[in-house]
């Protein structure tokens, strides 16, 4: 942890203590930002490492009006440093840390298969529609409760946009928004309420990309207060913003929703859990 952590944070339980409040009390849901939180030398390795998720075999495109992105969870071919990164971010150090700051009852679990994590990255024009997360883990079936984001972008100037945005409950109003600015750490409660995303296309330099490195902790159970609507399936649901029009595309997630809670998909998609995505992972 001491190559890891920077001086400033190096002691976590005093950190979570010290932060705690700022976290529960923070609009419009629990969130807190915490710059230059890890150290600037190991930092520098990771984003030296940090691949064109373009060019890397099984990484996965997104191309349509909700997300224009690149993605990869696959931590087996991570290179070196990034392996060791999400290593810590995966320890029980660091879920210790998150539980005490963020205070959820339950114990916090991390993700193996860094299921919808991972290195992420975003390049001129690209966007990521305002929405809220799936809600469960589609293998272990646990509560997803916490997003941590970790920003790589040096010399980050505002033109270029892609600001995390944290939008209200009803979506007519954007509360705050964060600079994926280099050693930022976005940590904040997923709910079905939490809305966010970075819904206006990057306007960066062609050579220029929006990376960050996500992260999601899990637990067994939650309470109901975070649940929207428990008859709706487990998946991201992309919302239009107050004033934008149809900002998203609302009516593939409805149609998606609808069919999710018939029985004949119900069934398919366990199997497809059980046996076809899990030997995936496995090998």
């Amino acid at each position: 942890m001491d190559n890891i952590i920077s001086n400033k944070f190096r002691n976590l339980d005093k950190v979570s203590l010290r932060e705690q409040s700022n976290y529960l009390n923070a609009t419009p849901y629990p969130h807190i930002v915490l710059e230059n939180f890890f150290n600037e030398d190991f930092l520098n390795k990771i984003l030296d490492e940090f691949p064109d998720l373009k060019t890397i075999i099984n990484s996965e495109e997104y191309s349509n009006k909700n997300e224009v992105k690149f993605s990869n969870n696959k931590y087996e071919n991570f290179p070196k440093n990034i392996q060791y990164f999400f290593d810590f971010l995966n320890s029980k150090t660091f879920l210790l840390f998150l539980q005490r700051i963020t205070s959820i009852k339950e114990s916090l679990m991390s993700d193996p298969y860094l299921m919808g994590g991972g290195l992420h990255e975003i390049k001129k024009g690209g966007v990521l529609k305002v929405h809220t997360d799936f809600n469960r883990h589609p293998i272990f079936n646990l509560d997803r409760r916490i997003n941590v984001l970790i920003y790589l972008n040096k010399n980050w100037k505002k033109e270029y946009g892609g600001n995390l945005e944290l939008w209200d409950k009803n979506m007519n109003k954007c509360i705050k928004k964060i600079q994926p600015l280099f050693n930022s750490m976005v940590v904040f409660s997923t709910t079905d309420f939490s809305n966010h995303g970075h819904p206006d296309p990057l306007s960066c330099p062609d050579n220029i990309s929006r990376k960050s490195l996500a992260l999601y902790y899990f637990s067994s159970g939650r309470p109901k207060t975070e649940i929207n609507n428990m008859s709706i399936k487990n998946r991201t649901s992309f919302k239009s913003r107050a004033g934008f029009g149809n900002d998203a595309d609302e009516k593939k997630e409805h149609f998606k929703n609808y069919l999710r809670n018939l029985k004949f998909y119900k069934i398919l998609k366990n199997f497809e859990k059980k046996y076809i995505r899990s030997k995936k992972n496995s090998d």
